[in-house]
């Protein structure tokens, strides 16, 4: 009798260390932290579609850490004319924010510029004719104010000009 019980107690006795570590892990965000965010803010319809599926599912991100905050299009309209630029703009967000929390927001600006324009060339092609000119010219000026306006933003929400 005493041995039956001897072997499931040294098998959870072994099993704790692998428990602590693992508890001790998800305190810390994991190592492919850098490649997952680049993953998730490429020109791609890929990448966005991965990005929206782990917006809809940030508890499954939490020991990351991202920054899934936004103040969607900032001072400019969300859905300009009707066409749906929020989403969009929340990516674009999501990868600012997340990229000057890592400290390489320099070296990735013009990227997430380029996927922001991606992303609303995508909103576009739902539109024909003039729509999809008057949307395309919208993009565009969205796409060039982030360029050259766009700015970092700060650990304590304000923001400043890059």
């Amino acid at each position: 009798m005493r041995r039956r019980l001897a072997i499931p107690l040294a098998a959870a006795i072994l099993a704790l260390p692998a428990t602590l570590l693992t508890a001790s892990q998800a305190a810390a965000a994991p190592a492919d932290k850098p490649q997952v965010l680049s993953n998730w803010t490429q020109e791609s319809a890929a990448s966005y579609n991965t990005w929206l599926a782990a917006r809809g599912n940030q508890g499954a991100w939490t020991a990351y850490g991202f920054d899934w905050s936004t103040d969607y299009c900032s001072s400019s309209p969300d859905n300009p004319f009707g066409f749906p630029f929020q989403t969009a703009c929340a990516r674009h967000d999501f990868g600012y924010r997340n990229y000057k929390a890592a400290g390489r927001f320099d070296a990735n600006k013009a990227r997430l510029d380029s996927a922001f324009y991606a992303d609303l060339k995508r909103v576009c092609s739902a539109y024909s004719g003039a729509s999809k000119a008057s949307c395309d010219a919208t993009a565009w000026t969205y796409y060039h104010a982030v360029d050259i306006f766009g700015v970092t933003p700060m650990v304590d929400g304000s923001r400043s000009v890059t």
